[in-house]
């Protein structure tokens, strides 16, 4: 089929109410329910009212969103692993052509009338504007960093973009096609009961736009980097209300721990929920339901009676839910459980003040084959679980957060997070197992020594003794996570947006020659990982913290940086010295500011021009210039 065949609507068709973009999304009559199987690369077409799938498309890697044509003729499926955006005939249910976007496609709009479509380039900080008829891009409008999810107003006339890690929105005016302004979401203040919520809001999951288009509510987390990382002093749960007339934030109706989600179980004691994802709201505004992946609940909103939390429904059938959509006539959802690829109902209750939302009926499998092993799908599960209650072992304290709730869908959160070691920068999971020591200051060389970061910053596994051997069921989860994030496939370097594929540009090319020789940034930087971790080992060849050889003092220690006498797990042969640290890989550097170990550097300029070391060399501006745009180009 040609490209303008496939982009064409058969009619004249403007659609009249807002979308936004979902891993899960439904025709306009209800009927039909879609789903991007995220990392078994198809999408799955499933009859709503039979609760049954009709067929199951393969697409290229790594399907993330989907939007509808207005006609819902053609349905559009960002491919975020091959830089394309896959069209889908839902009436011949294949792929019918595919449009080449920016780095990392993640969220996709049809405009209102269907004859743009927009796709929000998580890597290339940009939006694609393509023209269907042609499927061309007609322009690329830059926008704030990590643009992920998009949503667009009933009158076509606003677009919003939300960024991922900095907690802006990017408001695009869709006639003059710039962004017109950027809301930034507030921090929560500070409060003297640090079990309370607060912090910097980051990892914004979602935009929708209410019934009634005068808000839009965006789920995201709270992290609190001012004490020491604790699982009920660190991560928070949070929805933020955004007013779309004045396109500010609504401060005073934030949802948070423990005001307006504050809802108690049997023992009189409030529900602790995490990583809110995705919101649907009854047809007339009367209620909301709020999807947390990792605690794997639903929260409801009554919105007529104060707007508070008046239940949480404990624990979806199935694993990860991520999206979900609500019924034509408002009594059922249906969740996409991302990681047990299969969909969970729920009956609300409908638009009823004291109505309760339930569990009902059996989950539906949205695919055939699993495209991982068993393994590793076990370990991606418990990488994005804080259900304190389905593992041989807990993960987390009473549900508050998840793996993922620092490392951000498996990357970093853009902050440092104080430890009793001081401020730490949340590293990239690139290249985790195959990069040498672990942790900033290389204090552990085996990953079942991060029963430490469970059991002290994530609250779970309290039963276990950390200086003996782990039990054998336990062990397995270990086995598993390990399994993972060993996975060339889970976390590949992120594609460089100034890297062309073919060769370096001028100036990127002078600074390798100045990386690998004046500057000596190859002597710690070196190998497949740019590392010289990997060395770290005794006389066997097995890596081992006893070798701090490769641990480096570059004048990056900190005045709140404390020493260590060495942990249970290494029997305290393990002591570090709060200057020393070890180098980090510099594959997908581009993308994983900030820098140095507590995040103190915030630009790769700053970072090479703050290096301190034996025989640096004096380098102009230009050839610091030179050697970061080489950096950029790393994979």
């Amino acid at each position: 089929m040609t490209g303008a065949a496939a982009g064409c609507q058969s009619e004249n068709v403007t659609r009249d109410y807002a979308v936004n973009s979902d891993n899960i999304i439904q025709t306009h009559d209800g009927k039909t329910i879609f789903t991007a199987n995220i990392d078994v690369n198809s999408v799955t077409f499933m009859d709503a009212k039979k609760k049954k799938v009709t067929a199951e498309v393969p697409v290229c890697k790594e399907p993330r969103q989907l939007t509808l044509s207005p006609d819902e003729e053609k349905l559009y499926v960002t491919c975020m692993y091959d830089n394309k955006v896959n069209v889908i005939s839902v009436e011949d249910q294949e792929v019918t052509d595919s449009i080449k976007t920016g780095v990392e496609p993640y969220g996709v709009v049809t405009s209102q009338d269907g004859k743009l479509l927009y796709v929000a380039n998580y890597r290339s900080d940009s939006l694609s504007v393509i023209d269907l008829e042609d499927e061309k891009t007609v322009k690329e409008i830059k926008t704030g960093n990590r643009p992920r999810t998009l949503a667009i107003t009933a009158d076509g006339s606003k677009l919003y973009v939300p960024e991922y890690l900095d907690a802006g929105i990017d408001v695009i005016d869709t006639k003059k096609q710039k962004v017109v302004k950027v809301i930034q979401l507030e921090n929560s203040p500070d409060v003297s009961d640090v079990k309370k919520s607060q912090g910097i809001p980051n990892t914004l999951e979602q935009f929708v736009i209410s019934p009634d288009g005068k808000t839009a509510w965006v789920p995201h987390m709270l992290t609190n980097v001012d004490t020491p990382v604790h699982f009920e002093e660190t991560i928070f749960p949070a929805i933020s209300v955004i007013d779309l007339k004045k396109d500010e934030e609504i401060t005073e109706q934030r949802k948070e721990l423990f005001t307006s989600i504050n809802v108690k179980d049997k023992s009189d004691k409030a529900m602790i929920v995490s990583n809110p994802y995705d919101v649907v709201f009854q047809r007339d505004g009367s209620k909301a339901y709020a999807l947390m992946s990792g605690s794997e609940d639903l929260v409801v909103f009554d919105l007529k009676r104060g707007g508070n939390a008046v239940q949480i429904l404990r624990r979806i059938e199935g694993d990860n839910p991520r999206g979900m959509v609500l019924s034509k006539d408002g009594k059922t959802i249906y969740v996409h459980n991302a990681m047990s690829h299969d969909v969970a109902t729920v009956e609300t209750g409908g638009k009823l003040a004291f109505s309760q939302a339930r569990l009902s009926g059996e989950n539906e499998k949205l695919i055939q084959k699993d495209s991982l092993t068993p393994l590793v799908r076990e370990g991606k599960k418990i990488f994005y679980s804080a259900n304190s209650d389905e593992y041989a072992a807990e993960i987390t304290g009473n549900n508050w957060m998840s793996c993922a709730s620092c490392h951000a869908d498996g990357d970093i959160n853009g902050l440092s997070i104080m430890t009793a070691k001081g401020m730490r920068n949340v590293p990239s999971n690139v290249g985790t197992t195959e990069n040498g020591l672990f942790m900033w200051d290389g204090s552990r060389d085996d990953f079942n020594d991060y029963l430490l970061t469970v059991q002290g910053e994530m609250g779970g596994m309290s039963e276990l003794d950390p200086g003996k051997p782990i039990p054998s069921d336990v062990q397995h989860m270990f086995d598993a996570m390990f399994a993972y994030l060993d996975d060339p496939k889970s976390f590949p370097a992120p594609q460089s947006p100034y890297e062309d594929g073919k060769k370096l540009s001028a100036d990127a090319a002078k600074g390798k020659e100045l990386f690998e020789g004046k500057a000596s940034c190859i002597s710690c930087h070196a190998g497949s990982q740019f590392t010289d971790s990997t060395k770290a080992v005794d006389e066997d060849g097995k890596l081992t913290t006893k070798n701090i050889s490769f641990l480096h003092d570059i004048g990056t220690g900190n005045t709140v940086d404390r020493a260590s006498k060495g942990d249970a797990r290494a029997g305290y042969l393990n002591p570090r010295d709060a200057k020393s640290f070890d180098t980090p890989t510099l594959r997908g550097i581009y993308d994983t500011a900030p820098y140095f170990h507590d995040g103190s550097a915030k630009t790769l300029e700053e970072a090479i021009t703050r290096h301190q070391y034996k025989d640096k060399p004096n380098l102009s501006k230009g050839e610091v210039v030179q050697i970061t745009q080489y950096l950029k180009s790393i994979e």
